[in-house]
């Protein structure tokens, strides 16, 4: 307003000037003597005026200085509101940009460690797995010595249903503990991609922090300051700050989630292994006491028939010794017959009628009926001693043979049980017990294996 008043002064006094000019001009046409003349009101006008515009001029300056300083104020308060704003938004973000590097931090230690700890799991299911290895071979083992049974031996016992449940429950559970290691295998490679995720977006925090502290450190006299080409420019690839927060937040709880399947897959993988262990052992237990068992069983089979046979060999030694006795007394009575038959013939040659029947003649002849009568029963009786020798000893044979047998099946199944005992010995302690001989090792042969050995 004051500067719009000093313009209308201004031209006032350019429009009096003027006239005073055209005065001026018309006077000089008059007057012969060079210079102009003024009137006295003319020239207190003139010193009026100057002194007027000086007034207003003065005015008009001290209007615009205190306006200027006013601005000054203004915009120097303004500047160091706006400064002070954006330092306080700069150290807020910074400490919102470090909180989210914080809880990255830990996230990221919390992954680690969770990889570390499936790593290990997952090695110790690979352990496990290697670990029925062993049994597995143990197993077929003994099924496959058990083969080697002979003749009526060849039995589908309790034994060899557990030996063949036995290889179901370790391929049972390699098959589960597989799985876990393929489980193991997959998650770690999630939780390797989370963790990248997290990594990348913590690097990029700590290079957001580094630019925004070193803003921050700015100021008038920071030498590397200077006008940039359209500095509020909005760059390419720029985000809301909601969606960098979602961003950060989704990383976060991926992360989170992968380390909760990471834990659960881990239990689940440690109870795995206890459980296909228990299984295992359960079933070991199980067989053994079913080989124990059936090796009691063919030891006391083995005893009744090495009684059996001793029983028999007395038997055939008596009988033999009866088959001698009657065919001693069978030619005895051949004797005997012999001579009541050369009596009677001989006393045909009596002369006349000392050729009678008398009491000699009739006991001569009851004699040689008996003797007939006695030889035909001892040679009956001879042929049936033997039929009954000859059984004894087919029986003997069988026996022999089915003793035979047994000791193999004995043999066969102490060889698996010894070597079972590698299941319950470590590697590194177990001294096989019997040897490539089927001897017991360091110790003397036990009456089963020298009869096995006697029947060889």
């Amino acid at each position: 307003m004051h500067l719009h008043f000093w313009c209308i002064s201004m031209n006032k006094h350019r429009n009096l000037l003027l006239s005073f000019s055209h005065l001026f001009s018309k006077m000089a046409t008059l007057s012969v003597k060079p210079g102009q003349r003024f009137t006295l009101p003319n020239w207190h006008t003139n010193s009026h005026l100057i002194s007027a515009d000086a007034e207003r001029q003065r005015s008009a300056s001290h209007q615009v200085r205190q306006e200027a300083r006013a601005l000054y104020n203004e915009t120097n308060n303004q500047t160091k509101w706006d400064e002070h704003d954006n330092h306080a938004r700069l150290a807020e973000r910074i400490s919102s940009v470090n909180r989210w590097k914080e809880t990255l931090d830990k996230c990221l230690a919390d992954i680690d460690a969770e990889i570390d700890a499936l790593a290990k799991v997952k090695e110790a299911a690979e352990r496990a797995l290697q670990a029925k290895n062993l049994p597995l071979d143990v197993s077929i083992e003994c099924l496959t010595l058990r083969e080697s049974r002979r003749a009526i031996d060849v039995v589908r016992d309790p034994v060899e249903e557990e030996l063949h449940k036995e290889v179901k429950v370790i391929d049972k559970a390699k098959r589960e503990l597989q799985q876990r290691v393929d489980e193991a295998f997959e998650q770690l490679c999630l939780l390797q991609e989370a963790r990248q995720q997290l990594s990348c977006d913590h690097r990029r925090k700590m290079e957001a922090l580094e630019i925004d502290r070193m803003c921050l450190s700015l100021n008038v006299n920071s030498p590397n300051i200077s006008f940039k080409v359209n500095p509020t420019r909005v760059p390419d690839g720029s985000t809301a700050l909601d969606e960098w927060e979602q961003n950060s937040q989704h990383n976060k709880e991926h992360a989170e989630a992968e380390m909760k399947a990471s834990t659960e897959l881990r239990e689940a993988t440690v109870l795995a292994i206890a459980q296909t262990n228990n299984e295992l052992e359960a079933q070991r237990v199980a067989t053994e006491f079913s080989l124990r068992k059936r090796i009691r069983d063919l030891e006391r089979a083995y005893d009744e028939l090495k009684w059996q046979e001793q029983n028999t060999l007395e038997e055939i030694a008596e009988m033999e010794e009866d088959i001698r006795r009657l065919e001693e007394g069978l030619r005895r009575k051949t004797k005997d017959l012999k001579v009541a038959h050369t009596r009677l013939e001989t006393r045909t040659y009596r002369p006349n009628m000392e050729l009678c029947r008398d009491q000699v003649q009739y006991g001569l002849t009851d004699e040689v009926h008996q003797l007939e009568g006695t030889i035909r029963a001892l040679r009956q009786k001879l042929a049936e001693s033997q039929d009954a020798l000859d059984a004894l000893y087919r029986q003997l044979h069988r026996i022999q043979t089915d003793t035979g047998y047994k000791a193999n099946s004995l043999v066969l199944d102490n060889k698996c049980m010894d070597s079972r005992r590698k299941l319950v010995v470590p590697a590194e302690k177990f001294v096989p017990e019997v040897n490539t001989f089927n001897r017991t090792a360091n110790r003397a042969l036990s009456p089963l294996k020298n009869g096995q050995l006697e029947l060889a």
